[in-house]
């Protein structure tokens, strides 16, 4: 069975795109990188590792130091398609970032984004 596309793309591809929607609407890249480290742990310097070497989104995830366990409470719809419904747990984990990112490009707040138990 063949990857889809996006698992082999590098994350430094996509992060300018996540930072210009945020910006767009008036948020920031920290907003953006706050999301980030809520969903998988990484810290700045682990962020700025990932950006410069280029890793890909299936190894993003895969070692990401602390994936929040609160993720599961992202609910809703990303791309026509709900994102608590994808199988694929890669997917799903991409789909949960794009979801916060969307929610901040539309104004939520902070403290509704980044779900609690």
């Amino acid at each position: 069975m063949t990857k889809h596309r996006i698992f082999t793309t590098s994350f430094a591809s996509v992060y300018p795109h996540y930072i210009t929607k945020a910006e767009k609407k008036g948020r920031t890249k920290a907003e953006v990188h706050e999301i980030i480290r809520w969903l998988t742990g990484y810290d700045e310097k682990g962020l700025a590792k990932v950006l410069k070497d280029g890793t890909d989104f299936e190894h993003f995830f895969a070692e990401a130091p602390a994936l929040n366990p609160s993720r599961k409470l992202i609910k809703g719809v990303v791309c026509g398609i709900r994102v608590e419904e994808i199988e694929d747990p890669l997917m799903q984990e991409l789909r949960y970032l794009d979801k916060l990112i969307d929610e901040l490009a539309r104004g939520k707040k902070m403290e509704k984004i980044l779900r609690t138990e």
